[in-house]
């Protein structure tokens, strides 16, 4: 059995989920979105550019990839009265708001919850599957 899975979270009992394309995520503080390699590819396939204009437009090298570009108040570069690349969206936003960082603690999972609109709404996804998504990010 997997550590994780021995403990007792806020969320034994599952948490309801679904992106209402409103952008909270996409236009507040400034931060980093990882990119990868292949993520960069197929955004650049969707958007129907080549692969190093989309890069030198849309991205900046970080780490091992790189991480989308913002405006000046933090807002992504492909959020334009929406996601302009939903359906190709790196993997840090499609697991959205499913990270360690913000299930940490009951006190930070309210906090986004006040700023994300789709928390509470849609399927349940139950304990597993966020342990499981946690493992894959």
């Amino acid at each position: 059995m997997n550590e994780l899975d021995q403990h007792r979270y806020f969320f034994d009992s599952g948490i309801r989920f679904q992106c209402q394309r409103c952008g909270a995520c996409c236009t507040g503080a400034p931060g980093v979105v990882r990119v990868s390699d292949e993520e960069a590819i197929a955004i650049a396939d969707f958007l129907g550019l080549p692969v190093q204009q989309t890069i030198e437009t849309f991205l900046y090298p970080w780490e091992n990839g790189y991480s989308i570009r913002e405006d000046d108040n933090g807002r992504c570069r492909f959020f334009e009265g929406g996601c302009r690349i939903y359906a190709v969206r790196p993997q840090q936003c499609r697991t959205f708001p499913f990270w360690i960082s913000l299930l940490r603690s009951k006190a930070r999972w309210d906090s986004i919850r006040s700023q994300c609109p789709g928390i509470g709404k849609g399927r349940l996804f139950a304990k597993q599957e966020i342990l499981d998504i946690l493992e894959g990010v």
